[in-house]
């Protein structure tokens, strides 16, 4: 009896032991929970670059376009920048014309296929499967309707901008295209496309990889600017009579 007593007092105590275990192991849990939500909240209210809340991939559009821009198959993003770099280089370097180069492709294509074609059966190969190539009318629809909605997007904010609600954006756009007509000087449109799709292959990486130390210091160059803009709208565009023109509109 006093061992059958034994047993069942020791396996109270094993089943008590199993209970604490797990309400220690919930409390743990809820715990490790809160703290990882805490962590998320001090992670947010972390200072990013141009007030980004996403990824960088999310940013990009995600799937293999955003893939391609951050490097995550190297041989891909390496042969979508050597393509580019050679058309650049046939086009700048060289001096080939677009029309020309497309012809002189299409003829050696053309003459290796109509060749290929006439002597498989005296070479004892098969023919070339040249596949079809159709257009989805669905896919030119999705296009057409996404290049509208930011057709009408640009226009929207052309017209907010002429309306003169916003200076800072006015001046934004105004210094923006001062800077373009700049460049514009000095390079052709085709390097200034071949420079900002490298620009895409290399930036968007290279700050995913030092995100925190670019956002620290935009963080402070940022405060450094509207520091400056301050000073400027105090001098300057706080000077401007503009209650005078709206009592003007309103009589």
């Amino acid at each position: 009896m006093a061992e059958h007593e034994g047993q069942r007092e020791s396996a109270a105590e094993s089943l008590v032991d199993k209970i604490t275990e797990k309400i220690s192991g919930h409390d743990s849990s809820s715990s490790s929970d809160s703290d990882n939500e805490k962590f998320d909240a001090v992670k947010s209210k972390v200072f990013r670059l141009f007030g980004r809340e996403r990824p960088v991939h999310k940013v990009l559009g995600g799937g293999k376009p955003a893939d391609v821009f951050l490097w995550r198959n190297t041989k891909i993003s390496a042969g979508v920048l050597g393509g580019a770099t050679t058309v650049w280089v046939l086009f700048e370097l060289l001096g080939y014309h677009l029309i020309t180069l497309v012809c002189y492709l299409s003829i050696f294509f053309l003459a290796v296929l109509f060749l290929w074609s006439n002597t498989s059966d005296f070479l004892n190969k098969p023919p070339p499967k040249i596949p079809e190539v159709v257009l989805p009318e669905q896919c030119v629809r999705e296009v057409a309707s996404a290049l509208r909605i930011e057709i009408n997007r640009g226009f929207a904010v052309l017209h907010d901008i002429a309306s003169g609600r916003d200076l800072k954006k006015v001046l934004a756009v105004i210094a923006g295209l001062w800077v373009l007509s700049l460049i514009g000087s000095c390079i052709n449109i085709l390097t200034l496309l071949y420079i900002s799709f490298v620009l895409l292959h290399t930036v968007p990486v290279l700050y995913e990889k030092y995100e925190d130390q670019v956002d620290a210091y935009s963080e402070k160059t940022w405060i450094e600017i509207k520091k400056q803009y301050a000073v400027f709208d105090e001098k300057y565009l706080s000077k401007i009579p503009k209650g005078a023109l709206k009592g003007e509109k309103k009589d």
